[in-house]
């Protein structure tokens, strides 16, 4: 599977999970699917189908970031490494102007 994942373009990448994002912000902000959803009287695990929804559009999102993050240390696209830059803070008395 990881060399699967390690052989997929770029733009195969962005695509799928962009379309996991957008599907995501379709759910949170087109107003007639909500609407329609908080009419429907069906509970879902003891939970109004109109909570069940915020739910499920919440769990998308998390889990297509979580799913895209482990997709790119897979391919060693993550930036784990931060450059620490050591030098006088401003106002300090070490600092050019003397402040």
């Amino acid at each position: 599977m990881k060399e699967f994942i390690r052989q997929l373009e770029p733009r195969t990448i962005h695509v799928t999970f962009g379309f996991l994002y957008g599907i995501s912000l379709l759910l949170a902000l087109f107003p007639p699917l909500y609407l329609a959803a908080s009419g429907v009287s069906t509970r879902i695990l003891g939970l109004p189908f109109s909570i069940f929804y915020w739910l499920f559009d919440g769990l998308l999102v998390g889990l297509s970031l979580w799913a895209l993050y482990l997709v790119e240390g897979i391919r060693g696209e993550l930036d784990e490494a931060f450059a620490v830059v050591s030098g006088p803070s401003v106002g300090s008395p070490s600092s050019p102007t003397g402040e």
